[in-house]
């Protein structure tokens, strides 16, 4: 496993399994025991985190099992049932709001996540050399994207305006606070900005869900939401489908012609 990008967080969770079952025989690991973890760890975190270190386990038996041959039969592992993803997302009002309340380098780090659709990491990690001004691009490779493969992000104004604004103040990156590269936007600057705003109950990444809900408000296809936002099925946009009631609208009403004919006949 040590080729996944997530080998720093598999390490983590295994520490916090180890006195759990490391003084076990792989053999002696069976779906009691896993089920007595899985209760521990629900009792100090959400389903969703008890699920990781699950899936963990899960891939290590199914290791052990199928490739290495050191066990018979791996043991089931029963995942909790997790809630729905949210998607919460700001007005322009809220937006304009927040921006006012953030520091120089905070506020074209949000503006350029939300002109752009990109992560945390895809935005404080932007080096320059990844920027093509003539082109109006930029590009993600494919280690540095969710699904493992290459992002073409195209830059409108609004983002193309934030990078000439950053040009000079760092030679390597594009986002630098006191000529240092930003590894973290959400300090506690960050969050007295949304309390200041009024904002609650929103995440960084709640500027990616903002970005790909205004755009689906404004009749953008989802299937171009999927391409632009670099998601690798279309299961992850639809979550978004919900605010484009103007485009449902007009699709709908295509069937008035078929409708209104069959009416003139009676």
């Amino acid at each position: 496993m040590s080729h996944k990008r997530s080998i720093d967080h598999d390490r983590r969770k295994l520490l916090w399994l180890r006195p759990q079952i490391g003084h076990l025989r792989l053999v002696d690991v069976d779906r009691f025991i896993i089920a007595g973890i899985a209760e521990r760890k629900l009792a100090e975190s959400s389903p969703s985190t008890a699920n990781r270190y699950l899936a963990l386990i899960r891939a290590i038996v199914r290791k052990a099992a199928f490739d290495w041959e050191w066990i018979h039969k791996p043991p089931r592992v029963r995942l909790y049932k997790e809630p729905s993803r949210r998607v919460r997302w700001l007005t322009p009002a809220q937006v304009r709001t927040l921006l006012d309340e953030l520091l120089p380098h905070q506020r074209d780090a949000c503006l350029f996540a939300l002109a752009t659709g990109l992560r945390h990491s895809n935005v404080s990690g932007l080096r320059w050399q990844q920027v093509d001004f003539r082109r109006k691009t930029a590009w993600l490779y494919a280690d540095q994207t969710k699904n493992n493969e290459d992002l073409h992000v195209s830059l409108n104004d609004t983002a193309l305006e934030v990078l000439k604004r950053r040009q000079g103040k760092h030679a390597e990156y594009v986002f630098s606070y006191r000529n240092r590269p930003i590894k973290r936007f959400t300090t506690r600057s960050w969050y007295k900005a949304l309390e200041r705003a009024q904002i609650t109950n929103f995440r960084w990444h709640d500027l990616r869900h903002t970005w790909a809900s205004w755009l689906v408000q404004e009749g953008v296809p989802l299937y171009s939401l999927q391409e632009m936002g670099g998601w690798k099925t279309a299961i992850m946009v639809r979550r978004y489908a919900h605010l484009s009631p103007s485009v449902n609208l007009e699709n709908a009403r295509k069937i008035d012609a078929v409708l209104n004919n069959i009416a003139d006949d009676h």
